[in-house]
């Protein structure tokens, strides 16, 4: 790829801190179908382009991956979305470096050093100062769903890393896994009713920016990411989602940070930045970075 893997998360991070805005001013105020259109049409722009179908028995672990990388994750994302500040629903996704952390030592049994969850901890301070606003509005289940989304992007790039990538492109590797989480999606929408009575042209203009701009682009170079440098190395940007959220709060929706917020932003930034620092010691250790073998055909 044109982009190393920390600069294909980072862009990735940042196209999805636009998530909020879009779902908030662009979309109807119905998460579910929103969230099946999201990845319909991004499965739809990629499997266009490659049209390879995975092995047999690739099907089973497409299905949790697809579910666990964007079923799951793009319905609770939109429900936070729809209840929460766009600022503050997004600040939950720094929590994701974590969430990482954790089930990468639990199931890829890589204990992590002192300083990455040193760095861990700096961005969840960062978090909790952002947060820290009197009139944020503050919900539970909106809260719930950012943190459930947030665990299940986690543990769905830690078991790519653990089960590999079949021997197909990784758009068509992205594309399937968004056509299972559409499929999935579509139906709960349609058993839950959650249908809009009117679709505008802004709403069409909505779907198609979401589908292909911020779904089918950025989860391509999200996971090319995890197949490169290993979900515990990428974690990390996921930081950039809140910030760049957080961002477009106070430029197009005309919210005021207040200076402790704006402390909270530097410090989750400070956080990254330390995330990806290795010391002299074990640069030389560090050269060669954990990929996503391909697995073969079963």
């Amino acid at each position: 790829m044109f982009m190393g893997p920390k600069t294909s998360a980072a862009v990735a991070t940042i196209l999805w801190g636009f998530t909020y805005v879009v779902s908030t001013t662009l979309l109807p105020h119905n998460p579910l179908l929103v969230a099946a259109v999201r990845a319909l049409g991004g499965a739809f722009a990629l499997l266009l382009f490659a049209r390879h179908l995975p092995p047999p028995g690739w099907w089973n672990k497409l299905i949790v991956l697809g579910t666990l990388n964007a079923g799951l994750f793009f319905a609770l994302l939109f429900i936070s979305a729809m209840r929460l500040p766009g600022g503050v629903a997004a600040i939950f996704q720094a929590l994701g470096p974590l969430f990482a952390i954790l089930l990468g030592w639990a199931i890829l049994k890589m204990k992590p050093s002192l300083l990455k969850i040193a760095s861990v901890l700096i961005g969840v301070v960062g978090v909790a100062l952002v947060v820290l606003k009197g009139n944020a509005g503050l919900d539970a289940i909106g809260i719930a769903a950012a943190l459930g989304g947030t665990l299940s992007l986690a543990l769905g790039g830690v078991l790519m890393n653990k089960w590999g990538k079949p021997p197909i492109s990784m758009l068509a590797f992205t594309g399937w896994q968004l056509l299972v989480a559409g499929i999935e999606l579509l139906l709960v929408a349609l058993l839950a009713g959650d249908l809009p009575t009117v679709i505008t042209v802004t709403h069409i203009a909505g779907f198609v920016i979401l589908a292909v701009l911020l779904t089918a682009v950025p989860f391509v170079l999200w996971f090319g990411a995890i197949a490169r440098a290993g979900m515990v190395v990428v974690a990390p940007f996921f930081l950039l989602v809140p910030i760049t959220a957080f961002v477009l709060d106070a430029l197009i929706k005309g919210f005021v940070p207040t200076g402790l917020q704006i402390v909270g932003a530097v410090i989750v930034v400070a956080g990254l930045l330390l995330s990806q620092w290795t010391p002299k010691a074990r640069r030389k250790h560090s050269r060669k970075v954990p990929q996503v073998p391909h697995a073969k055909h079963s």
